[in-house]
């Protein structure tokens, strides 16, 4: 689609979903002047996907490699360039991501970040020396039928865990997956510095920073108390130990909060 808008601003919004990367710009009076995506399947086989996603090795696990949604990212932004997109027209950058899905960054992860080179792919720049985890678990994985059983034992029930996360524990949230992680791949877990779901990781590689998680997505975790929409201490120390206060960054913060710039 023709991305020809001249007299005015435009917006760009992004959706990081299981199966591909979409991009869709706006003018300011909502009229849609350009779209695009990255199907991960046809765009990006050599990942061995298969309807974006990974199957295994372990029953029920399902992971995407992050490096995926890097190379994902250069491709769509390399496709809008080629497809006459000025980026200089943009004013606002918007996005969304697959729930659940958890990203688990290293050590030298924010010192990546903060150095990225516009001249270079993030691909090269950031794979693998900024992730502790080459791929991300993702809401599909069903993996973690232990930790959620453990997860309700601790606090009292099932009952007593949705009344603080808003939610029974459920395989696929954030929470018993990063619990998982924890007693599978202790190692993996101890050089993670920050973890983050796929909606946070994509406005990371705009911001130069680690973006701290939204509300919403927050809430399906098992790891936030919804009245107060804070983390809960507690539920943290159960699924991570005391260093995943640390680990999961700020208190979340509400929807369409604006981050701060794009990163130069």
């Amino acid at each position: 689609m023709s991305s020809n808008n001249d007299d005015g601003p435009l917006f760009l919004g992004l959706d990081l979903s299981t199966q591909q990367l979409k991009a869709i710009l706006i003018s300011d009076d909502s009229t849609v002047v350009h779209q695009t995506s990255v199907g991960f399947d046809r765009d990006l086989p050599h990942y061995g996907i298969v309807n974006g996603a990974v199957l295994g090795p372990d029953e029920g696990e399902v992971t995407s490699p992050v490096a995926m949604w890097l190379e994902a990212l250069d491709l769509l932004m390399q496709r809008m360039k080629d497809e006459g997109v000025n980026f200089a027209s943009i004013r606002g950058i918007s996005g969304a991501g697959q729930q659940h899905g958890s990203v688990y960054w290293s050590a030298g992860a924010e010192s990546a970040l903060e150095s990225l080179d516009a001249g270079k792919s993030l691909l090269s720049q950031l794979s693998p020396s900024a992730f502790s985890l080459p791929k991300a678990p993702i809401w599909q994985d069903s993996s973690t039928t232990r930790e959620c059983r453990e997860l309700e034992v601790a606090v009292g029930g099932p009952q007593a865990l949705a009344d603080i996360s808003g939610s029974r524990a459920y395989e696929r949230f954030t929470g018993t997956q990063i619990k998982r992680i924890r007693r599978l791949k202790p190692e993996a877990y101890k050089a993670t510095s920050r973890v983050s779901l796929v909606s946070s990781f994509l406005p990371s590689l705009f911001l130069g920073t680690i973006a701290p998680i939204e509300v919403s997505d927050a809430s399906g975790m098992n790891l936030m108390d919804v009245l107060t929409c804070k983390w809960d201490d507690r539920l943290l120390d159960i699924c991570g130990g005391p260093e995943l206060r640390s680990k999961i960054g700020p208190e979340p913060v509400p929807g369409g909060t604006i981050l701060g710039n794009v990163s130069k």
